[in-house]
């Protein structure tokens, strides 16, 4: 899971509630100070939040980007049913055009991003309508299901959340996964994230991510620009894999040396660079 350096935003971002059609969502809202160039919808991946972009605020709305990165349904701060029906990816994707609508009431379009299993959730934002959107970044978000290893650890955490507590589960995990030394506050803020989430969210997506299937072609075939970024390795889909994704879509392809899976926290300005350069570069809404 991505640990971001801190759960407290930056100045330049506040902490609010986007409501929309499909209901409420917890957001992180940062603006430029001088004009806006255009707005960023960013989507966490599994077991993540808002909270993972939280690195990249600063930067991207330096670079002139009003920047809005959300909580999905049963993520964190933004509320969901305990059931497994509620999160199915078509749900998930009709969340996010509510969540554009919302944001885009002057009709520019917005630049949407997704990391991991945000990157299959916007991606089947787009393909169910691609209009609200400029572009697409699929950040560290492979062609199709997860890896083998990968799949055993959603099985795993899937049949613990069963029958487990969130609490129950967090603490296995941390036995397992010792805090790192950066967890100064003995890990509480990833522990609090971590028990807000809706067992029934993780599981489904999680099943999600073990069964997706390649919709590369799909979405080669809606014409939206794309960039594909990623760490220089990555335990979650292998660089290659995205490599040729990228080549199949014709889309930008970045790789930020010294990251891994999660670029936005681990090189957060080198990051927040390749993103602004692409937006930079396409045409005037």
């Amino acid at each position: 899971m991505s640990r971001p350096p801190t759960f407290t935003p930056p100045p330049c971002a506040r902490a609010r509630v986007l409501r929309t059609e499909r209901g409420d969502f917890a957001v992180l809202d940062a603006a430029p100070r001088g004009p806006v160039r255009a707005t960023a919808l960013l989507l966490p991946g599994y077991t993540g939040s808002k909270e993972d972009f939280i690195a990249l605020l600063e930067p991207l709305s330096a670079a002139g980007y009003r920047v809005v990165a959300a909580d999905g349904r049963g993520q964190y701060e933004s509320e969901g049913p305990e059931c497994q029906e509620a999160y199915a990816q078509g749900e998930l994707a009709r969340d996010v055009l509510a969540q554009a609508a919302a944001l885009d009431e002057g009709g520019g379009g917005l630049h949407l991003l997704g990391h991991s299993l945000g990157g299959h959730i916007a991606r089947a934002a787009v393909l169910l309508d691609a209009a609200p959107f400029r572009s697409l970044t699929l950040m560290s978000s492979g062609p199709a299901e997860v890896v083998a290893a990968q799949r055993d650890k959603v099985r795993m955490l899937s049949d613990a959340l069963s029958v487990l507590s969130m609490d129950e589960v967090w603490q296995a995990m941390r036995a397992l996964d010792p805090p790192e030394d950066a967890d100064t506050d003995g890990g509480e803020d990833m522990r609090r994230r971590w028990v807000r989430h809706r067992a029934a969210q993780l599981i489904a997506t999680g099943a999600q991510l073990s069964g997706e299937p390649d919709r590369v072609d799909e979405l080669a075939a809606v014409g939206l620009p794309v960039h594909v970024l990623s760490g220089e390795r990555d335990d979650v889909w292998p660089v290659e894999l995205l490599d040729s994704m990228a080549r199949r879509l014709g889309a930008r392809r970045t790789t930020i040396a010294g990251a891994e899976h999660s670029p936005n926290t681990a090189r957060p300005h080198e990051t927040a660079e390749a993103l602004a350069a692409f937006w930079d570069d396409l045409p005037a809404s």
